[in-house]
């Protein structure tokens, strides 16, 4: 349980932190919050030669929202998105899906862009961000470039990020209306067993749905977006007979692998729990 050796490095500046990428290659790693990467190190599935740690980059570190677009720089910590009141009142969502993420000691130090960048499926935020339609912004030698949050993730591990590219920052609209986030775990603190995000408005009429996004965590390789299932909701509103057609067209959508969190019959009947529950609460929020 002891990494392997390694050069640490600590840069101040974006440029300073892609110079050192690009002149170590593929002998280098990039740190955000260290929760996935060290990990892996003490099990010695990595071992990086160098670490570039970007925890002293302030430029990657903040929470702007202009007008109805919330953007939140890479190194901002789970705590901080918590803390910030404004947040908490444009995008509730987020506070209510980063308090269920490990516990107090890990959100003072995991960082939104660790948790969306390594490609794990149990992480939290990959999920949150295809539910609200997330953009990444990528920077490497060649300038910057985005990718959408639903488009960004290939399979477990893999995402369109280039090993020689740093997410800087994400971008998400400001989420009127209802919100949910469900997790089943077996444990406080664990990754999920199976998680939802929903998003929920209702139409000037107060009664039909003008807008609906599910996104759901840990039953697949990647994150799952619902794409289906929240356009059944806003063309037949919510009811008890559409919740169900939602949640059924969300099961039909996750590939679950039996593993020490359950079989995958126990997955799927967990993901359609907190999958009705989650827009039922959304709804009931709205």
């Amino acid at each position: 349980m002891i990494p392997g050796t390694f050069e640490y490095h600590q840069p101040d500046t974006v440029q300073a932190a892609l110079a050192l990428l690009n002149e170590l290659g593929d002998d280098a790693r990039v740190l955000a919050g260290g929760h996935s990467l060290i990990p892996m190190m003490k099990l010695r599935l990595a071992m990086p030669e160098h670490l570039i740690d970007l925890r002293l980059i302030n430029d990657l570190k903040f929470i702007r929202i202009e007008s109805e677009m919330v953007h939140v720089g890479a190194m901002t910590t789970q705590h901080e998105l918590i803390d910030h009141a404004e947040l908490a009142q444009r995008v509730p969502i987020i506070r209510e899906t980063s308090l269920q993420i490990g516990d107090p000691q890990i959100r003072y130090q995991g960082t939104i862009g660790g948790n969306v960048a390594n490609g794990d499926p149990g992480n939290d935020m990959p999920g949150l961000m295809q539910c609200l339609d997330a953009t990444f912004t990528l920077l490497g030698a060649d300038g910057e470039r985005e990718v959408p949050a639903r488009e960004f993730y290939e399979a477990a591990y893999f995402t369109a990020r280039d090993d020689m590219e740093i997410l800087t920052s994400i971008r998400f609209p400001v989420s009127s209306g209802g919100y949910a986030y469900e997790k089943q775990k077996r444990k406080i603190g664990d990754y999920a067993t199976a998680a939802a995000a929903v998003l929920l408005r209702k139409a000037d009429d107060g009664s039909s749905c003008a807008f609906a996004s599910i996104a759901m965590t840990n039953l697949a390789d990647t994150p799952i977006y619902c794409e289906d299932a929240s356009q059944l909701l806003q063309d037949q509103g919510v009811t008890d007979s559409s919740i169900e057609a939602a949640v059924d067209s969300c099961i039909a959508s996750i590939e679950p692998v039996d593993d020490n969190r359950g079989p995958v019959e126990f997955k799927k009947h967990a993901a359609a729990q907190i999958t009705r529950r989650a827009i039922k609460t959304a709804w009931s929020r709205t």
